[in-house]
């Protein structure tokens, strides 16, 4: 079971488990219990005597006696005695705690020896009597709090635990560490290369020391609904972390938590739900992993039962003896929570909604909380099902008997709402099985609860695990799970897409629903709390926006966006198949090695900043177009060949047409001019906009002119041949209406959306059918330089002059990834994984997004690199800079 701790403790008979929820322990001593009968031998039983907040517990040594535990609450009299049977002449006078309690009618009473702690130990049984005694529980709370604080306070961290002696300690403070169901008081420290935790009771080691190189992973926790938790992992994708600290204050937490950031800049990076994101859609993690990643960074723990990570039903169908995973009907509806899957169901539930007065919501349970979380893994971990039902097991038919039983009644049950746990994707099986012999009762028809009862398709429960994740990950699952991400973390988990969805739980599930500290009542705080964390919580909402769907080989009708066409969305046809495989594969190699540039030659043929790059199909001739307002035509063999001036204002950028015969060039001076190779001349202008122009495209025979006008125009060529010596009409066929100066634009692959960057910072999707954006978002704090769509259509990447590169989710239009440069970046090419880009510094930089870091840097210009052209193969690189050169490179294989 994921939360039990990677320590075998099955050998220890004391468990925090024993103690009452919320119940702290303070303390442990070597003790004897005294006994006033039998023979003298067996009156004196050594053991351990622990001192906790509502009780003392004795353990004996002897593991054939039994754990004695009595409550504070139940005590009549406590005091300190000499030990019968004293010798008034010795020196010593060892003396015994004497406690009186109550056990139903019959009075008992307790003789406890302590060798030379007894008053010390009276004394803190006396004041935790007191708190036992007030008949207020928040009274109660409170001066156990203070107990425990004052404890704390007058002990320090032992740094003799240490791992080097030349270790520095950063901070130290109090904090607990928390388990399921429990925490364990004690001091935090924290030094230049370790964190250690040293509980005060020194249980259940005297010291927990995390190496911080080893750290993978930490997270921000909110405990009890306050953000006081902190949560330590030294794996990737493990269930069980290696620490969960509670603090008392968040301004502690958020130290320590910046301390252990910023020691782990240069070893691994913070990665948001948006980066997950862009890694799970490219099929990079697996869905079982990109719902483990979410769950984490929606405040989900296994060491925190009322907020256990939560995963989907994904199969529908536990009757049949062969499971199908190629067909639809196998699957539950993921676009549906549990409630709203059965359509007579829900009719009742939403006639009980519009009756109800407010707060409204549909389900009175949750579809996580501790005691579903229990009901899976009673079999593994008895002793938290225990712990929570006061020493009971719940009723035998009532139990975990069967997975068939369990979703047949998620879809019927009035009030069984429950989603499933990681452990139905893991692979270990043992929750399934009654491997301890529970006596876990008997059901109506006489027979015992042993193991669950599997589905007919399933052999064994390791065949049923392996099953269920190979449904997990299936084709259509992939295709549908962003539909339940959009219930569970996403923008359908409350407000009105919430109620449209039928997903509408009780208030005070959701985070910020209750302000615990509001409440001045400390009885009614409690109780509030209690009932809180026992109900379940809602996740921490991730996504405001629909979640992109994930990119699978074959998607089909992903987008209720019509501009996604099929063309760019279906795959090839088997005709293509072969020739875009190779494609592919020089392109994959390329990509791989753009850490490896060789520079093939430099031009230093402008006199002022390159701001364009063409290369003609044979790549035997390179066009460039400067600020110093010339066209310049050149080979890597012969150098410069031509040099065309058009007028006396600079150039933005140049592009080939497809018949290898014209040159297009847009300038400052609201122009665009037509360049012809054959006959070396300017064939056409076209006066198109009231402002400079600062970037063009063409497609289909048509230019696309952004200008700082606020205006990207679409234009026609009406005649035959634009490459004939005749002059072109080109007739207006759209335009689009921006608030800002447009700099830059792209066409996706298939020629039907565009995207533009302007000086304010705005990106927009533009479908070219359509006069109104599909999506617009601010996404740069300044001037976007450059805007690209990824080779699939998925996403657009621009970047800025705030430094920053963003990845944008073409579909849903949602910022899915931010990298922060050191310095800003001009221009770049990438593959959808992979950037290459140009920068201030005249350095090229190949990013990798998923890890957004920078894996190479490669000098080149001797200032800012502005623009940049690569091949199809890309096989090819040029850039161009403020340096005015010119420079060709080639990945080396």
């Amino acid at each position: 079971m994921a939360f039990i701790t990677k320590k075998d403790r099955s050998k220890e008979r004391f468990s925090l488990l024993l103690l009452d929820l919320e119940e702290h322990y303070f303390e442990q001593h070597t003790a004897y219990n005294l006994t006033a009968r039998g023979p003298e031998a067996n009156r004196r039983t050594s053991g351990s005597l622990k001192i906790c907040s509502k009780s003392i517990i004795f353990e004996p040594d002897d593991a054939v006696k039994p754990i004695l535990k009595i409550l504070l609450k139940d005590c009549k009299g406590i005091g300190a005695v000499e030990e019968r049977g004293h010798n008034p002449f010795t020196e010593s006078k060892p003396a015994c705690i004497l406690i009186e309690t109550k056990q139903g009618e019959k009075k008992v009473t307790f003789q406890l020896e302590v060798p030379g702690k007894t008053e010390d130990i009276v004394q803190i049984l006396l004041q935790l009597h007191r708190a036992s005694c007030l008949d207020k529980l928040g009274d109660q709370t409170a001066m156990v709090a203070a107990i425990l604080q004052s404890r704390l306070a007058r002990t320090c961290f032992d740094k003799n635990s240490f791992q080097h002696v030349t270790e520095n300690p950063h901070m130290e403070c109090v904090a607990e560490m928390v388990s399921p169901l429990v925490t364990n008081a004690g001091h935090v420290c924290i030094t230049d290369c370790n964190l250690y935790f040293q509980p005060m009771n020194s249980y259940p080691d005297s010291v927990v020391q995390i190496g911080l190189h080893s750290v993978r992973r930490i997270y921000k926790r909110r405990h009890g609904l306050r953000p006081l938790g902190l949560e330590v992992f030294c794996t990737e994708n493990d269930l069980c972390s290696d620490i969960y600290l509670k603090f008392y204050s968040t301004k502690e937490r958020d130290e320590l938590y910046y301390y252990i950031a910023t020691f782990l800049e240069n070893h691994i990076a913070e990665c948001t739900a948006e980066s997950y994101m862009l890694q799970w859609q490219r099929g990079h993690i697996s869905n079982y992993q990109y719902l483990l990643h979410l769950n984490n960074l929606a405040d989900r723990s296994v060491n925190d039962l009322s907020q256990y990570p939560v995963f989907p039903w994904v199969i529908s169908d536990y009757s049949s003896t062969q499971l199908d995973l190629l067909n639809p009907a196998s699957f539950r509806d993921l676009s549906k929570p549990i409630g709203a899957l059965n359509t007579e169901r829900l009719e009742r539930l939403l006639e009980r909604y519009r009756d109800m007065p407010e707060p409204h919501f549909m389900y009175g349970s949750h579809y996580s909380s501790p005691g579903y979380v229990l009901f899976y893994l009673v079999r593994v971990a008895p002793e938290h099902m225990l712990c929570l039902q006061n020493g009971r097991f719940d009723q035998a038919d009532r139990m975990f008997n069967s997975v068939g039983e369990t979703w047949k009644n998620c879809l019927e049950g009035g009030t069984d709402f429950k989603e499933l746990i990681p452990e139905f994707y893991g692979s270990d099986s043992s929750f399934l099985k009654n491997l301890l012999g529970l006596n876990l009762g008997r059901r109506q028809g006489g027979g015992r609860v042993e193991n669950v009862e599997l589905p007919p398709w399933a052999s064994d429960p390791d065949d049923f695990l392996e099953k269920m994740r190979l449904a997990l990950e299936c084709q259509y699952v992939s295709e549908h799970l962003h539909e339940w991400i959009d219930l569970i973390f996403g923008y359908k988990q409350r407000g009105s897409e919430a109620v449209a969805a039928h997903n509408v739980f009780h208030p005070f599930t959701y985070e910020g629903g209750v302000d615990c500290d509001s409440i001045e009542d400390p009885d009614q705080k409690i109780a509030m709390l209690t009932q809180i964390l026992e109900f379940g919580q809602t996740p921490r909402q991730l996504f405001v926006t629909p979640h992109p769907q994930r990119i699978t080989p074959r998607f089909h009708n992903l987008s209720a966006t019509p501009s996604l066409s099929s063309s760019e969305l279906s795959p090839l046809s088997p005709s293509m198949e072969s020739f875009e495989d190779l494609t592919e594969e020089s392109k994959k190699m390329a990509w791989s090695n753009m850490n490896k540039l060789a520079l093939q030659s430099c031009h230093k043929i402008h006199k002022e900043a390159v701001t364009g790059i063409a290369v003609a199909l044979s790549g035997d001739s390179i066009f460039s177009t400067s600020q110093d307002s010339t066209l310049k035509m050149f080979s890597k063999e012969n150098g410069l060949q031509r040099s065309v001036s058009f007028s006396n204002m600079a150039l933005s950028s140049c592009l080939m047409l497809p018949d290898d015969k014209i040159v297009v060039c847009s300038s400052w001076d609201n122009n665009v001019y037509f360049y012809s190779i054959a006959y070396g001349r300017r064939q056409d202008t076209l006066m198109g906009h009231d402002d400079a122009v600062s970037h063009i495209c063409w497609r289909d025979d048509k230019l696309y002119t952004a200008s700082w006008d606020s205006t990207v125009k679409i234009w026609k060529c009406v005649a035959d041949d634009i490459s004939s010596n005749k002059r072109t009409q080109f007739d207006l066929l759209a335009e689009f209406e921006h608030e800002a100066g447009v700099n830059t634009l792209d066409l996706s692959p298939a020629g039907t959306l565009l995207a533009t960057g302007t000086k304010e910072g705005t990106l927009t999707l533009w479908d070219i059918a359509s006069p109104l954006p599909l999506n617009q978002l601010t996404c740069h704090s300044g001037k976007i330089h450059q805007v690209a769509f990824s080779p699939d259509s998925r996403h657009i990447l621009s970047v800025g002059e705030d430094s920053c590169l963003v990845v944008t989710d073409v579909q849903t239009g949602m910022l899915i990834a931010t990298v922060h440069a050191e310095q800003e970046q001009r221009c770049f090419c990438w593959d959808g994984n992979t950037v290459l880009s140009g920068g201030m510094s005249g350095d090229l930089s190949v990013w990798d997004l998923l890890s957004s870091k920078v894996i190479h840097k490669i000098p080149a210009h001797s200032g800012a690199v502005t623009c940049m052209w690569m091949n199809e193969q890309c096989s090819t690189i040029i850039t161009g800079g403020v340096d005015k050169q010119i420079i060709l490179w080639k990945p080396e294989y």
